[in-house]
């Protein structure tokens, strides 16, 4: 009995949980400073497409379902284990799957069952699927679940505002992506226009009129206080980033650009990742950051090793590529994770892409990650393995990795993971080895 059949056996008995778990998810824990781990997370907008990144090319299923975007190891597939293999702009990432610095959780998501851009992303964001009173995001929650270091730059959103994921009472420093206004220090657009209201003054000389309404010791005070001094650390760091052009959106649908909420794809901002290593690098302090792509809802034209998702994973992996090699010894006590609101239909439509789905793959590295493993409950591609015989089924929660991620390397408690996932029950690590 092969390896994929032993384990489509195995899911057969009640026993497969407790009896590959005990070889599954179990992360590099030593003696670590928890206050020294650092958490990034990409969110990739509009639902890219996990069976063409990280390919089942094993399964006889794969290319009859897939015959025009299905790739193969003779076109440059790159193969993993003898059943996956990495799309081949991943490739800069391959010394990190190499050294066990990288995994992959495949057929996780949300289980919430909507296939809408819009409410998917709200749950992934928020933690709460399912739920749309909540008015906080998880990554926003956790913050405030860390001990303080008095820092403007503890949390950072690379981004022109604020995302869900990161709304709630926490400060959070916000930074615009190097490439976005031409300037790549995040003053932005906003900050030009309280330069121009107050007499040509800069964003960073406005102690001339706020200074004075907000000079004391009350909270106000001391709110402007930190973001000043955010903004002025930023300015400090971030001058040598380079500029880049914005792309045009004129080659998207409409439903791409609903589905970005205004992210740039990753070939605009092709310096995120130097970006990113140079404010961890800088500032010691800075320990948890977001960042968001759009481009990902290929309903038309998405390609097999080339193509319009080979056009954004290049740039994604190779940003990635840089944010490690900057990070540099950082990188040992570092956690990046890459996710999708959802994955997308396992056949292709008949338009050359795919439409919208359900379970996808989540990218984790990091020094810690127990990487050179694709992890998760994987069925196979036949119909009575798909949900609703038309996408991957949601095996793996989004919130079992996270939890996981932030309870190992940030040292935090049941209780505190409570507050980060409300009402989720988080009881260990529930991975498999596909």
């Amino acid at each position: 009995m092969n390896r994929r059949d032993f384990l489509k056996a195995a899911l057969l008995s009640p026993l497969v949980f407790p009896l590959l778990g005990q070889q599954g998810w179990a992360y590099k824990n030593g003696n670590e400073d928890f206050g020294a781990q650092k958490l990034i997370v990409v969110l990739l907008r509009g639902g890219v497409d996990g069976l063409n990144v990280i390919a089942p090319y094993g399964d006889n299923r794969y290319k009859q379902i897939r015959p025009t975007i299905g790739m193969s190891r003779s076109s440059g597939l790159l193969d993993l284990d003898g059943y996956w293999g990495m799309h081949p702009s991943l490739a800069p990432l391959s010394p990190l799957w190499a050294n066990h610095s990288l995994a992959f959780v495949h057929a996780c998501g949300s289980p919430d069952k909507t296939r809408s851009h819009f409410d998917a992303q709200d749950y992934m964001e928020s933690g709460v699927p399912g739920q749309k009173s909540t008015s906080t995001g998880w990554m926003n929650r956790l913050v405030g679940q860390l001990p303080s270091k008095n820092s403007a730059l503890q949390a950072i959103s690379i981004g022109p505002v604020l995302p869900r994921i990161f709304a709630g009472p926490t400060n959070v420093a916000t930074i615009e992506k190097s490439g976005g206004n031409g300037k790549g220090k995040g003053g932005g657009a906003a900050g030009k226009r309280i330069g121009r209201r107050f007499q040509g003054q800069s964003a960073g000389d406005v102690p001339g009129v706020f200074s004075a309404m907000y000079g004391g010791n009350d909270d106000l005070s001391k709110a402007f206080a930190s973001g000043r001094s955010a903004r002025t650390k930023v300015d400090s760091i971030m001058t040598e980033a380079a500029a880049q052009p914005q792309e045009s959106m004129e080659a998207m649908t409409k439903e791409q650009i609903a589905a970005n909420r205004g992210a740039l794809t990753p070939k605009s901002t092709p310096e995120f990742g130097k970006q990113l290593a140079t404010l961890f690098t800088k500032d010691p302090t800075v320990q948890v950051a977001f960042i968001d792509f759009g481009g990902w809802d290929t309903h038309v034209r998405e390609g097999a090793e080339q193509g319009q998702l080979a056009n954004l994973l290049q740039p994604l992996a190779g940003g990635l590529a840089d944010l490690v090699r900057g990070l540099g010894a950082v990188y040992n006590n570092t956690t990046i994770v890459v996710m999708s609101e959802f994955g997308r239909t396992a056949r292709e439509n008949g338009n050359g892409g795919t439409d919208h789905g359900h379970g996808n793959a989540m990218w984790l590295m990091g020094g810690a990650v127990p990487g050179g493993k694709v992890y998760g409950r994987f069925g196979g591609l036949a119909d009575n393995q798909l949900n609703e015989a038309r996408d991957l089924p949601t095996s793996t929660d989004f919130r079992a990795v996270m939890s996981s991620v932030v309870s190992s390397r940030l040292g935090l408690s049941a209780k505190q993971m409570a507050t980060i996932f409300p009402g989720y029950q988080f009881t260990g690590n529930p991975f498999i080895q596909g």
